[in-house]
């Protein structure tokens, strides 16, 4: 990685040294509370499983009816994420990020309200509709601010927080859940309130830690600013797709989008139904909490190595590829095998693949996909 960041830095006429301090700075600033963001956000789409091992009998719910009202929040996801995103190229990265975290916040908060099949299902299906885009939209506000020899390590320093967040959700969940019965609330109901609320505070912290643009960055001296802005606008990319239904028909974004389907079933098949999973083996729910977090344990560590390791030989497709696989192996041995040490085994090594390949995934779009207009404005803050 120093060979090449050298050859780009001196082909953009910028010290190396100076590159590094500068994009270090801005790392340190931006991507730390941007993760914490999205451990945050995981853990709000995700509880609803720890929650179920109670909540389901207090307000009626079949496995069928869960098995629905936990995926009805893709549907409001789905719906309202290229708008979403739309509205964020218009109103700036920093105030639409801030929005969906507060409306999220308090929706998973709301959530502890519910009394039904139905309440479940409205506030599940909102919940989508409220962090729609946040995920695309911060990937698309690194894209602003860091060029592509930066992005796999970042983007999986970004993506650890999907097993960081479930290796703290099950051990927070069981321990709030013992607040079962204080104030008169179940513990479920304490579980919503208490992980809704981290939400809304870092939401409004969002609004005074981010900048949308480095041009903008009053945190930056006028020469680090321009560093950044000439690495951006120096980076080369292949066959660039501005055009929303060019990209759309593009097979490129079609194949991707398949690999990304397949792996998120298999993210979210096991945040989702593990706890459920572990109650089947008779544990308690305090130690379904502590043995839920094992996996992910592993996948944290894995997809800090193999994202560095990504960033130092290049060889992104290949090692998508191999995660993608990695993960799918881990998961066929999980159900071949009822003993529940090798099905953790199987898990801890389909969560390594499965993590690893989020943070490799998502340095690949923006090698072909430019966005709105985002290199005019570069070129134009360089003249």
């Amino acid at each position: 990685m120093t060979g090449d960041l050298a050859e780009r830095s001196d082909s953009a006429g910028i010290d190396t040294a100076l590159q590094r301090r500068v994009f270090r700075k801005a790392i340190l600033r931006l991507v730390p509370i941007l993760t914490i963001s999205y451990v945050i956000a995981f853990i709000d789409r995700t509880n609803v499983g720890f929650a179920s091992l109670t909540m389901n009998k207090d307000i009626g719910l079949s496995e069928l009816a869960f098995g629905w009202g936990a995926g009805i929040l893709f549907f409001g996801y789905c719906f309202f994420e290229v708008p979403s995103n739309a509205i964020l190229h218009r109103v700036g990265a920093r105030r639409w990020l801030a929005r969906i975290m507060i409306t999220w916040g308090l929706v998973t908060a709301a959530t502890a309200f519910v009394t039904g099949a139905k309440g479940f299902y409205i506030a599940r299906f909102l919940l989508g509709v409220a962090e729609a885009g946040f995920t695309p939209g911060a990937m698309y506000f690194f894209t602003y601010w860091f060029p592509i020899q930066y992005r796999s390590r970042l983007m999986s320093w970004y993506h650890i927080a999907v097993p960081v967040a479930s290796l703290i959700s099950g051990p927070l969940s069981s321990i709030i859940m013992q607040l079962n019965g204080w104030r008169g609330l179940a513990g479920w109901k304490w579980l919503f309130i208490a992980e809704g609320i981290p939400a809304v505070l870092i939401g409004f912290a969002l609004l005074f830690v981010l900048t949308d643009k480095p041009q903008d960055a009053k945190w930056l001296t006028s020469e680090e600013r321009n560093v950044i802005v000439r690495a951006l606008a120096t980076e080369k990319r292949e066959r660039p797709v501005k055009n929303l239904w060019a990209a759309l028909a593009d097979t490129r974004v079609l194949v991707l989008a398949g690999i990304q389907l397949c792996f998120t079933i298999g993210s979210y098949a096991v945040a989702i139904w593990l706890p459920q999973i572990l109650k089947g083996h008779r544990l308690s729910n305090f130690s379904i909490g502590m043995v839920a977090a094992i996996p992910y344990l592993f996948g944290c560590i894995g997809t800090i190595i193999w994202g560095a390791y990504v960033d130092r030989t290049g060889r992104r497709i290949a090692n998508l590829a191999l995660a993608c696989c990695v993960g799918a192996v881990g998961l066929l041995v999980a159900v071949r095998f009822p003993s529940l040490t090798i099905s953790m085994v199987g898990l801890s090594v389909a969560l390594i693949g499965i993590t690893a390949s989020r943070g490799i995934f998502w340095s690949i779009p923006p090698r072909f996909l430019t966005g709105w207009e985002r290199r005019e404005v570069w070129r134009s803050s360089i003249r």
